[in-house]
């Protein structure tokens, strides 16, 4: 028996989050299923050896499997896409994943005065509540009806923290996580600005309207997706601005688009939603979109500026310049070396600075 502290629900945390099946690890540190199953069983002990092989394989430290469990994140905070459908294998990394960075940020907001978490609670199911829900949190944080300038500022002045999943799986577009600083991931760095912005949109409304609720479901993607378009174009401004015709005015829906920062598809989605226009116009421009080929990438897409999270890096940025090393200290704290920590973040540890550089107020990035 070993006799240094060994938890094997740790060692599974951090198999599970880099996607690893009991025969993978087994490879990496010459040991077999059985026993890497009982290891996680706490029905056996490792040696010190092993401990210290099965550390080095995770990307992790030794100490990492005797620190206290950190509370996992359950399925229920998480608000996947096409959850119904997802392989347990990725809910589960992506759940292993969320709770190693939830460990990390909630140590950060010890030692840093981070936004509060301003998400309100406001659960909506019909058309007619989403709509209000929507100009309920424009009003909550005092964003007017015009367009927002930069919804990643938006949700991250709000308390939540965005970042990247790399490499999870193509199941997995975006997701948020309803814990006590909520998250909100994306499985691609990169995305066209408009969809990134109307992804933020919609891990918001799943954050402000379904709160408790199992999510994933045709019902509650509806009800995000009608919540995105509603907080991102609010009712009486988007029919005020909407040109209405005969006709699609394509022009002027490309300068709604400019103007909104939305895509052409969710403008059209919009005028539908509200009667602007009729089904046969609304299929019209669809199927224009499509044999043009817009579904995915959209005209005018390279010309709005891409919004990247400020809010995990500036934080780690001030408090490296303020304590040089400190964040480094933090994630040894909860046993991340580099690797594990740049998997679960999407960021890389930041390079000690000399102590005497000029301190930057955290919230000067605002």
């Amino acid at each position: 028996m070993a006799d240094f502290a060994f938890y094997g629900e740790r060692l599974r945390l951090a198999r599970m989050a880099l996607g690893l099946t009991l025969d993978q690890l087994g490879a990496r540190v010459s040991a077999t299923r059985q026993y890497l199953n009982q290891l996680e069983q706490g029905l056996k002990a490792p040696t010190e050896e092993m401990a210290e092989a099965l550390a080095a394989a995770l990307g992790v430290a030794r100490r990492f499997f005797g620190l206290p469990g950190d509370t996992d994140i359950r399925p229920e905070q998480c608000h996947f896409r096409k959850q119904r459908t997802t392989p347990i294998s990725v809910v589960s990394q992506v759940l292993a994943r969320g709770t190693l960075l939830d460990g990390f940020v909630s140590r950060l907001d010890r030692e840093l005065d981070l936004p509060p978490v301003t998400f309100p609670d406001i659960p909506a199911a019909s058309a007619g509540e989403i709509e209000e829900a929507a100009e309920a949190a424009r009003h909550h944080w005092g964003l007017g009806t015009g367009p927002v300038s930069n919804m990643m500022r938006v949700v991250e002045n709000a308390g939540a923290v965005v970042s990247f999943f790399g490499g999870v799986s193509e199941r997995v577009d975006a997701l948020s996580i309803d814990c006590r600083r909520p998250m909100i991931i994306r499985s691609e760095a990169k995305p066209a600005a408009c969809r990134l912005r109307f992804d933020l949109a919609h891990e918001t409304g799943h954050l402000i309207m379904h709160r408790g609720i199992q999510t994933g479901d045709k019902p509650t993607e509806e009800q995000a997706n009608r919540f995105a378009s509603a907080f991102l174009l609010p009712r009486a401004s988007f029919i005020h601005e909407f040109p209405r015709g005969r006709f699609l005015d394509w022009a002027a829906i490309y300068a709604l688009k400019l103007r909104w920062k939305v895509s052409a598809a969710a403008i059209l989605r919009r005028a539908y939603d509200l009667k602007a226009i009729s089904a046969d116009q609304y299929r019209t421009g669809y199927i224009h979109l499509s044999k043009t080929g817009q579904k995915r990438f959209e005209r005018h897409d390279d010309d709005i500026p891409a919004e990247q999270p400020e809010l995990l890096p500036a934080a780690m940025r001030t408090l490296e310049i303020e304590f040089p090393g400190a964040v480094e200290r933090i994630a040894s704290e909860v046993g991340l070396e580099p690797d594990m920590f740049s998997h679960v973040s999407g960021l890389e540890l930041p390079v000690a600075r000399a102590a005497d550089d000029n301190v930057v107020p955290f919230r000067s990035y605002l």
